[in-house]
């Protein structure tokens, strides 16, 4: 029986292999600019030779620009004053209570 190179699986037909789990700790850093330029080079090569590791990079910079989109929204106006003046309630009511 001869085996396919992961390269060579159509997508979503296999998980990531034994030898891709230094480079799938490393995606996190290479999405964050973390890692020297040499280190850069092994992983973008990896996942440009490497069909299951670029689905799951793909996965976590999505994940994080959704983060980075939601963590960026500005609370609506007024919404901080109004927690305030409910902070503020809470605090008489327990000290007269």
């Amino acid at each position: 029986m001869t085996s396919q190179s992961e390269a060579d699986r159509p997508a979503g037909s296999a998980e990531a292999g034994d030898g891709c789990a230094e480079y799938l700790e490393r995606i996190v850093y290479f999405l964050d600019n973390e890692l020297d330029q040499a280190d850069c080079q092994q992983v973008q090569l990896h996942l440009d030779e490497c069909a299951p590791c670029l689905r799951k990079y793909d996965l976590e910079r999505t994940v994080k620009a959704v983060v980075a989109r939601s963590c960026s929204e500005a609370a609506p106006s007024g919404l901080a004053e109004r927690v305030r003046m409910q902070i503020r309630t809470v605090q008489v009511q327990i000290t007269d209570g």
